[in-house]
């Protein structure tokens, strides 16, 4: 045991390079590694926690499960992945997050492998909650890494473009498990992103790499010469990291953001986990017109996350939350249009896909990590990303049950014919987003640390 935790610690700092050219050289070569490795790599793990969403009608029809058996299927990974990103997220701040990332993308792919072949509604639950665990190996790596690589003043920007990770992933599920589905059947849909997953789990192996002090280098503040402006405390490197971590506990706008994130997670996996359901049904399209509406959604969101940290960093100096009120509004007016146009207007549905898939990858990059990152010290970035998760998702594994039982309530069969009456979970799921916005205003004279 000594020997395993020894292997994942967190690498000991070496003697700092004297030559700055060379640090200059390596400090531009691991940025282009370490970016490549947390969001193209993050993003192709997607598909290993989204596969469920691409077969719950053939599962249904089928009649494998009902949609409230799929919502407690849904909900174990959702409710695992809360605990998992808040526990792994305080482990990611001692970890090397080059070993601790691969493995939790390796043991991801194995068990999307296992499941294709399982049975029994209790083994999809357990199987499925563990992958949610492993699945909360990424984004505490990911704001780890950040943390340790970018400084504050260019993080908006950074931790924009790695948000795109969440929108081109989910993109890619839509598209490509859809397509695997419609063709081979359900199966594909676990099987394929395992398979695809064990390389990219080597792949991601081959890029990451440790803090830069690891590797001989100043730490990114040094390099930068870029120190917070605001200190009400003594600075995150000269705290110890448990002190660090203890700091965001005490923070109130840290748990208004938890709660925030929440409510926008009720919509965002509202979508994902149903939206092929509701376009299905309730709109009339086939599986993979769906998947391609929800696909295009999703890639509207890679110019929507750097969108949003480009115009806070830049033309709000770093101030989150009037880009937040901005995106939020637009975000909530493209659901009205999604839930409420009438049928036939497939110009309008694709706008208003479009228009909410760039505001809701933003709010995603804010509410889900970006502020708190700002607010938290600097070395505590692991820990808040995981209390901010495990907001997230609980309120996203509440959504999939209380969506799940919606649904089954607000069927009907007629005739062998199954009707389904969206109107309830339809309320819910806007209400998230209202109330969302609504929490994050009151953050707007929130301090940030870093």
């Amino acid at each position: 045991m000594k020997s395993i935790l020894k292997f994942f610690a967190r690498g000991k700092d070496i003697p700092v390079i004297k030559d700055k050219n060379v640090i200059d050289r390596l400090y531009k070569k691991y940025r282009w590694q370490v970016m490549v490795a947390i969001t193209v790599g993050y993003g192709l793990a997607y598909p290993l926690r989204l596969a469920l969403s691409a077969m719950k009608k053939d599962l249904i029809d089928g009649g494998v499960f009902s949609a409230g058996e799929l919502g407690s299927i849904g909900a174990a990974l959702l409710y695992s992945y809360a605990f998992g990103k808040f526990f792994n997220g305080i482990l990611a701040d001692h970890a090397n997050v080059k070993r601790f990332f691969t493995l939790g993308v390796l043991c991801s792919a194995l068990i999307n492998i296992i499941i294709s072949g399982a049975s029994g509604l209790w083994v999809w639950i357990i199987l499925w909650g563990l992958n949610g665990w492993f699945q909360g190996f990424g984004a505490p790596t990911g704001a780890v890494t950040l943390s340790n690589w970018f400084s504050s003043k260019e993080r908006g920007r950074f931790y924009g473009f790695w948000s795109t990770a969440h929108a081109f992933g989910e993109g890619l599920t839509f598209i490509v498990s859809a397509t695997l589905v419609s063709i081979f059947g359900w199966q594909a849909g676990f099987w394929g992103p395992g398979v695809f997953g064990i390389f990219v789990a080597i792949g991601i192996y081959y890029f990451l790499q440790d803090r830069p002090q690891t590797l001989g280098l100043p730490s990114v503040a040094q390099w930068k010469n870029d120190y917070p402006s605001q200190v009400n405390e003594k600075p995150a490197e000269e705290a110890s990291t448990k002190k660090a971590q203890l700091i965001i506990y005490k923070t109130p706008a840290i748990w208004i953001l938890g709660l925030a994130s929440a409510l926008m997670y009720v919509t965002r996996y509202a979508v994902n986990s149903w939206g092929f359901l509701y376009l299905q049904e309730a709109k009339g399209y086939t599986l993979v017109e769906a998947g391609s509406l929800l696909g295009l959604n999703t890639f509207a969101g890679l110019v929507g996350c750097v969108a949003y940290g480009y115009i806070s960093d830049k033309m709000f100096s770093a101030k989150r939350p009037p880009v937040t009120l901005i995106f939020g509004v637009l975000e909530v007016f493209s659901l009205i249009l999604i839930f409420f146009i009438p049928d036939g207007n497939p110009e309008i549905m694709t706008a208003a896909f479009l228009l909410y898939g760039f505001t809701i990858s933003g709010l995603l990059a804010a509410l889900g990590g970006l502020f708190a990152i700002d607010i938290a010290p600097r070395n505590a970035a692991g820990a808040v990303m995981g209390f901010i998760g495990i907001f997230s998702y609980i309120g996203a594994g509440i959504q999939d049950q209380v969506s799940g039982l919606l649904i089954e309530n607000g069927t009907t069969i007629i005739d062998g014919i199954r009707y389904y009456d969206f109107s309830g979970a339809i309320i819910f799921w806007l209400g998230g987003s209202v109330l969302s916005l609504i929490l994050a205003l009151f953050l707007w004279n929130a301090k940030v640390r870093n």
